[in-house]
């Protein structure tokens, strides 16, 4: 059995893992690279494989990580069975689609300036809605704990990770030769103390262990914590007349957001300060501005046999915890710029959660420059992401072409992740109480996160560990030799990425000189001394760009 890395390699985006074993080619998970250049231009890259030699495919869960080029596999001809959970497929149903009309939308704006440029050669969108409708076709739904015969010699089961609703653990067993092995892919694990979820399954036995690694190096705040920082947050920014605006996955954690707000009321009722920000809270309108929330929202309504003990409690009281009063769902464009045309103190859920695409760029660039306004994010912000500059503490961003001086309050609150931190990973690889994996391969991490865990786990259990490069190919077997299958394609382009965050760098210096020389010219500040330390500047920031030039040319 072989094993090959195409994805989600020491980064958190991409996951896409080729298995060759019983004579048999299949994929686990075929997600969108997102957050750096370099990842992104990963997507617009043929496939590393002949799509038409797959002969199925493992989709762990929904997130556009793990299945937004399911698609564009569907229109290079892909037409084997994708096995999947019933609710990821619910969800895959709008997602995917969503995801199309995203491409379309980005490419229509791309080929818009190419024509104004005078660009004949038009782009064609990754893929369009109308793909990701059609490739839904092959998706087939099974329910968590089944073991399926995919063939004679090849079994899988889907578990409950507890990430998200329908998200699976997968156990997969290969036999060949005569000698049965299994590989477990963890997908991404969830918290134990998700809202609204079942905590991660544990799974007892397994020859080799794929493992995501998001928070290798972290550890969450408890779930009671978190729900406190929440309400001091909001009631505050409320307090002062801002608006409280929550980069939110339409997906997962817009759900749980609201489940808090809904649960929250029932903590602390002998706490008069608590009551008094909670009675704030619950006072102004709280607006999911994502179509794809919206319907979402209905998928998790459908699927509540899949919720924890708890939450069905809830529901047999007829308490639905996606529902309370002062929530709001906008579904139209016009409903969202209404948003931002009140000065209504409110909380705005909207996607996407890195901040990249959606109507969140237009709530940003209505707030991001208010002292008064907040941005809380709630989940993870991959490198490179608008979401992960402002997290970071970047003084001014770029929003929508237009550039902005960060000046609202940021917050991150942690514990809202849907991922697993360093204990709840230790935790899943010590419940491998009947045998231990041989070796576990880290992936869906940062390379200083995966580091760091990858020392804990040696240190606690005693095993093997690897963090696995894009294209590196891996026999499984006892001397688990390394192949360089596949050469990152993107890898080529570093110098010309180079080039262009170079020049990105230049470009931003000469708008923030003309903006300072516009001011000094309107209030007449400027002395003849700093006219002639800008212009000298200028002359600099010239050569540097003819050498840039001249580097591209070569």
């Amino acid at each position: 059995m072989k094993i090959t890395f195409l994805g989600a390699t020491k980064t958190v985006t991409g996951s896409n893992f080729l298995v060759e074993g019983a004579g048999k080619r299949f994929l686990i998970d075929c997600g969108l690279h997102q957050g750096r250049m370099e990842e992104e231009l990963l997507n617009d890259k043929p496939f590393e494989y002949d799509v038409n030699s797959i002969d199925f495919m493992l989709l762990t869960h929904a997130h556009i990580d793990h299945s937004g080029r399911i698609p564009k596999l569907y229109k290079d001809g892909y037409r084997n069975p994708i096995y999947a959970t019933k609710a990821t497929c619910d969800l895959c149903e709008i997602m995917l689609p969503d995801s199309g009309h995203i491409q379309e939308t980005e490419n229509e704006i791309k080929n818009k300036k190419r024509k104004r440029a005078g660009v004949r050669q038009l782009l064609e969108p990754l893929y369009t809605a109308r793909d990701a409708i059609d490739c839904m076709e092959v998706f087939k739904g099974v329910n968590y704990d089944e073991i399926i015969d995919i063939t004679p010699e090849i079994q899988v089961r889907f578990n409950d990770a507890g990430h998200m609703l329908g998200s699976s653990i997968i156990e997969v067993w290969v036999t060949e030769n005569g000698k049965q092995e299994k590989i477990v892919f963890s997908g991404d694990l969830g918290n134990n103390d998700i809202p609204l979820l079942a905590s991660p399954t544990m799974i007892s036995s397994a020859d080799y262990l794929i493992m995501e690694s998001t928070y290798g190096s972290r550890i969450h705040l408890r779930n009671d914590d978190k729900a406190s920082l929440f309400l001091n947050i909001v009631s505050e920014t409320i307090q002062n007349g801002g608006t409280v605006v929550i980069p939110s996955f339409a997906v997962g954690r817009t759900q749980e957001i609201l489940y808090e707000l809904n649960k929250i009321k029932d903590q602390h009722k002998d706490d008069e300060e608590f009551q008094k920000k909670f009675e704030t809270l619950m006072n102004i309108p709280v607006y999911v501005d994502s179509p794809l929330a919206v319907s979402a929202t209905e998928v998790f309504k459908k699927n509540m046999d899949l919720f924890d003990d708890e939450i069905k409690e809830f529901i047999s009281r007829g308490d639905n915890p996606l529902e309370f009063n002062g929530l709001h769902f906008t579904r139209s464009v016009e409903e969202s710029k209404a948003l931002n045309e009140s000065d209504e103190p409110c909380i705005i859920i909207s996607a996407s959660g890195m901040c990249d695409v959606g109507r969140i760029k237009h709530h940003l660039k209505h707030n991001i420059w208010n002292p008064l306004s907040t941005i809380l994010f709630v989940g993870y912000q991959a490198p490179g992401t608008l979401g992960r500059r402002i997290v970071d503490g970047q003084e001014k961003v770029k929003i929508l072409g237009e550039e902005f001086a960060v000046k609202a309050r940021v917050e991150y609150i942690e514990g809202f992740s849907g991922h697993a931190d360093q204990n709840g990973l230790i935790s899943f690889v010590a419940s491998f109480n009947s045998k231990m994996p041989k070796h576990i391969f880290l992936v869906h991490g940062e390379e200083d996160s995966q580091e760091v865990l990858k020392d804990k786990l040696i240190e606690e259990t005693g095993v093997d560990v690897t963090i696995p490069s894009y294209g590196e190919e891996y026999t499984l077997d006892d001397n688990l030799e390394m192949n360089v299958k596949y050469v990152n394609p993107v890898k080529k382009e570093i110098d010309r990425i180079d080039l262009i965050n170079k020049m990105q760098a230049l470009e931003n210096e000469l708008e923030e000189m003309k903006h300072t020389l516009k001011e000094n010219i309107r209030i007449q500040s400027s002395s003849d001394d700093d006219l002639a330390k800008l212009n000298n500047r200028v002359v600099d920031l010239r050569k540097q760009i003819v050498e840039i030039m001249n580097k591209g040319e070569n």
